[in-house]
């Protein structure tokens, strides 16, 4: 990753290899690179089917003309690349604090990530202040619903409140030191506010070219990493004439087909009118009043509908209506989506609402697997490091004991860390660090728990601090951050730009906000 490779052949290689010697089995190596991808899919299926419904959501938003005003408020405040960082970043953290990342990153993706690229901020960015915000800055501390907290208290003998107290201040330490990097060092990839830059965006997003791991590199352009060059060419080509500026801002009119439309679009605010081109297109010029009410009362009733949702949520943590899990809540988001999806084609298009509905369907998946399908192969070599995963990968019967590789390698490093109180601080963050390489974020948490425990006495440290210390090495890597095979996969999804790419992107300033937050651990708590 660092070199800027693909990893799918290493990570293929190395599944193989680990079930040759650990079954000595041909058999059982050759059927593990196939388990191992069926594990993986098993497991991200969940991110994948979200972002293939809200997809299709957004498609027949756009056809039905209701998603350009859906998003058109929000340019009041977002109004240039700065004043979109600063959005993205407290929406995402406020929402992700209380009820997870989960249902947090479709809301955010589907609503205000359009908003973003328009206003000029990069497709990278995006994804990285979602990312930091969201899956690290408020999972880390998870200060509200004090899951995490509690893993790690009850695998150290301390209290939750204890932990929490001490991963919140760490938490917003890696988080503002991520975001102060984040923001120095992909300045240079944002533009001037333009309708044209959505255009641009999806029309990359298209053309399928993200579903690889490492676009080719142009040296004219500061964003390479996020658009393919061939691509923004082809992009500037199609909108240098106003003509065709019109028919790609106009896909999925009355006049245009389903799959032109495509449910991986999204809308352009500033479509063209007849003025700009009197050859082009005016229905958005001179829309129908009846289509002008539709697009209207769906433009209001989306966010309503997910206003709506989130103070249920709300409730629910206040013990007024039956509370829900991260699971749960990330399946509403996915079913209230393809409800809303079922509802606008319908009035969009009543006599063939049945068969572009599944057309959206089908385009969301297909650009789901496109974008992210990549993942599960390297997924899969991650997952075969756990106990609770090993077991189907490496085909074992029932009954037979399951290899816990990563664990192991953890415990078998721990006795070699000395009582230094800032080496140890290290020990577990590094500890936590591997241990979040399986891709949950919580797995590792009894692990670096009990490491507290173990060594605060010797070393001299609070168990508090300790585990609070391993708990960000946990989450800020397995929950969304550094690996690619988390859910991860969802926000590079909804930025629509490579999941490898966006976690090498990451890694410099999440590492650097680690570093000074257990520094800070070790000296001042």
């Amino acid at each position: 990753m660092v070199m800027r490779r693909n990893i799918v052949v290493p990570a293929v290689v190395a599944t193989f290899l680990t079930a040759l010697v650990f079954s000595n089995s041909i058999v059982t190596a050759l059927a593990s690179i196939f388990n191992a991808s069926l594990v993986a899919a098993k497991e991200l299926f969940n991110i994948f089917l979200i972002i293939a419904l809200v997809t299709a959501m957004l498609g027949g938003l756009r056809q039905a003309g209701a998603d350009r005003l859906m998003i058109a408020p929000f340019r009041k405040v977002m109004r240039s690349a700065i004043s979109s960082f600063v959005v993205l970043a407290i929406v995402t953290y406020v929402i992700s604090l209380f009820f997870w990342p989960t249902p947090a990153v479709p809301l955010v993706g589907a609503v205000l990530i359009p908003v973003a690229i328009r206003a000029g901020l990069s497709p990278m960015s995006t994804g990285m202040v979602i990312a930091i915000a969201g899956q690290g800055m408020a999972l880390s501390s998870d200060y509200i619903m004090k899951v995490a907290p509690g893993i790690s208290a009850k695998a150290a003998g301390i209290s939750p409140d204890s932990v929490a107290d001490k991963a919140l201040p760490l938490s917003l330490i890696v988080g503002a030191v991520a975001m102060l990097i984040t923001w120095l060092t992909q300045r240079r990839g944002w533009k001037v506010p333009s309708a044209a830059l959505l255009t641009e965006w999806e029309e990359t997003a298209e053309s399928g070219l993200l579903a690889t791991t490492t676009p080719p590199l142009n040296e004219h352009d500061t964003s390479s990493d996020e658009i393919d060059a061939g691509t923004v060419s082809r992009s500037r080509r199609l909108t240098s004439s106003p003509r065709s500026a019109a028919r790609v801002a106009g896909a999925g009119g009355s006049g245009s087909s389903p799959s032109s439309a495509g449910s991986a679009s999204t809308a352009v605010i500033d479509p063209p009118t007849a003025s700009s081109d009197p050859g082009a297109s005016t229905e958005f010029a001179n829309p129908p009043e009846s289509r002008t009410r539709k697009a209207v009362f769906f433009a209001v009733l989306v966010p309503l509908v997910y206003v709506v949702f989130i103070a249920y949520l709300a409730l629910g943590k206040l013990g007024v209506v039956p509370a829900l899990d991260g699971e749960d809540a990330a399946a509403m988001v996915g079913g209230i989506a393809a409800l809303l999806l079922f509802t606008v084609c319908a009035a969009h298009e009543p006599t063939k609402f049945m068969e572009t509905t599944a057309e959206h369907l089908v385009d969301g998946l297909v650009f789901a697997f496109k974008a992210m399908g990549i993942v599960l192969p390297i997924a899969g070599f991650f997952l075969i490091g756990g106990a609770d995963f090993a077991a189907d990968i490496l085909g074992l019967s029932d009954g037979s004991p399951a290899p816990a590789f990563l664990f192991d390698l953890v415990t078998s490093a721990q006795a070699h860390l000395p009582n230094i109180p800032i080496v140890t601080s290290f020990g577990v963050l590094l500890v936590g660090l591997i241990a979040g390489l399986e891709g949950s974020g919580f797995s590792g948490l009894p692990l670096t728990g009990s490491l507290a425990a173990a060594l605060s006495n010797s070393s001299g440290m609070d168990p508090a601090t300790l585990a609070a210390i391993g708990q960000m090495g946990n989450i800020w890597s397995g929950g969304g951050t550094l690996v690619a095979w988390s859910s991860l996969v969802a926000v590079a999804g909804f930025a629509r730009v490579p999941v490898l790419s966006l976690a090498r992107k990451c890694f410099l300033p999440v590492m650097t906000g680690l570093v000074i937050a257990t520094v800070v651990a070790t000296l001042l708590m």
